[in-house]
């Protein structure tokens, strides 16, 4: 990819701004709503429905399979050129299943919306990025990375106010996903005018080559896919451990709204130290920090323990994540669309397994102890994975 001249940079300004705002938007839509509104509305869906934690835990893992399945396909080539357009149709779809979730109640037809929702959100994730990403990189602008990847953070934000406020005006979990649906179209229309047409390339589009699996890589890789298990507990319970804590339903709000708080610019503050001490070590040090906050989620008591849980998940888990896919495409310098597939692919795996561990480990302890302190355990195991076989100095900033 080819960077501008100084005095083009400054002429595209403009244009880099609307792509990075395409991109959080995008972002916030597919992910804050259609992949993470599930933690809030999860309560009350759980005592509406009679739905058990292992119920709950096998539709949020519907979603991790269709994001994995999304992941996978996104790593073939057939969608060279034709990034923008794939995109703006996982949003589409994103839209119309958040709809459909508000409407539905049946445990089956809610994890098969699940799982086509996972998959748009791997689409929309995957190819928005290689866009959005390869503008800022060729105009030479790193905080553009901070604001897509900050979008996650800005639509968790976003939805805890909708759903706080819904709350206060009793407005129940059905109009809770029928609320996301209209700000995820609202959201579409922000994408669909300002996302560019293409990635910026060197040359015209073509194929990747395989990917080379160095021992790095490989390591990278494997602690990226543990990474998805260690977080996605919390993520997906968090909201769901303070109503078993006794918490009310206004308090749930304000846990996750503190989580999209830390979250939204957490790409940007992490910045600093990553220029300071490398990828590597900020990727570990951030599962250790995260790995505290899903440990005190369970361990403190309200209402400390699931606000420490929320700010430090917030914290990390978006950087940690964006962080690992930028190390791996710095592995992977001649197949990076095919790095960021695979290792979201291993993280979707991640994924699958995390809400179904800890729903069955919740229904058997009767508490959620248990499943945070075994996603606690393998965020530390992630981290160390990646301070022994990759090293600091493996991928440079």
């Amino acid at each position: 990819m080819s960077q501008l001249s100084p005095s083009l940079a400054r002429a595209a300004e403009p244009k880099v701004v609307h792509t990075a705002l395409a991109g959080a938007v995008a972002m916030a839509v597919a992910m804050g709503l259609g992949r993470f509104f599930y933690t809030p509305v999860l309560p009350a869906m759980m005592a509406d429905l009679g739905l058990g934690p292992a119920e709950a835990g096998w539709i949020a893992s519907a979603n991790y399979v269709g994001y994995l399945l999304g992941a996978i396909l996104a790593a073939y080539g057939w969608a060279e050129g034709i990034e923008r357009k794939v995109a703006l149709w996982g949003l589409i779809a994103t839209a119309l299943l958040l709809l459909a979730m508000g409407l539905s109640s049946n445990v089956v037809l809610l994890a098969a919306i699940r799982f086509v929702a996972g998959l748009a959100s791997a689409f929309v994730m995957i190819f928005t990025s290689a866009i959005v990403l390869s503008h800022g990189l060729a105009a030479g602008k790193s905080w553009v990375q901070s604001s897509h990847f900050g979008g996650v953070g800005a639509g968790i934000l976003v939805s805890a106010i909708m759903f706080g406020a819904l709350v206060l005006v009793d407005g129940g979990w059905r109009m809770a996903w029928i609320t996301a649906a209209a700000l995820a179209f609202a959201g579409l229309a922000v994408t669909a005018r300002f996302l560019p047409a293409d990635v910026v390339r060197a040359g015209p589009a073509k194929k990747e080559p395989p990917l080379a699996w160095t021992p790095a890589l490989t390591a990278l890789t494997l602690a990226y896919g543990i990474f998805g298990f260690g977080y996605i507990v919390t993520a997906t319970f968090l909201v769901a451990i303070v109503r078993d804590g006794g918490g009310s339903s206004l308090f749930e709000a304000g846990v996750w709204l503190v989580t999209g708080i830390a979250a939204a610019p957490s790409v940007a503050y992490w910045w600093p130290a990553v220029k300071r001490m490398g990828l590597i070590n900020v990727f570990a040090l951030g599962c250790l920090v995260e790995a505290l906050g899903v440990a005190a989620s369970v361990l403190v008591p309200l209402p400390a323990g699931p606000i420490i849980g929320g700010v430090l998940l917030g914290s990390t888990f978006i950087m940690v994540t964006a962080f690992g896919l930028q190390a791996g495409r710095q592995l992977a310098t001649e197949s990076p669309r095919r790095a960021l597939a695979l290792m979201t692919a291993a993280f979707g795996t991640g994924q699958i397994l995390g809400p179904v561990v800890a729903g069955y480990l919740a229904d058997w302890s009767g508490t959620y102890t248990w499943a945070s302190l075994a996603a606690a355990a393998g965020l530390l195991a992630s981290g160390a994975i990646v301070l022994v076989f990759c090293g600091p100095g493996r991928a440079k900033t």
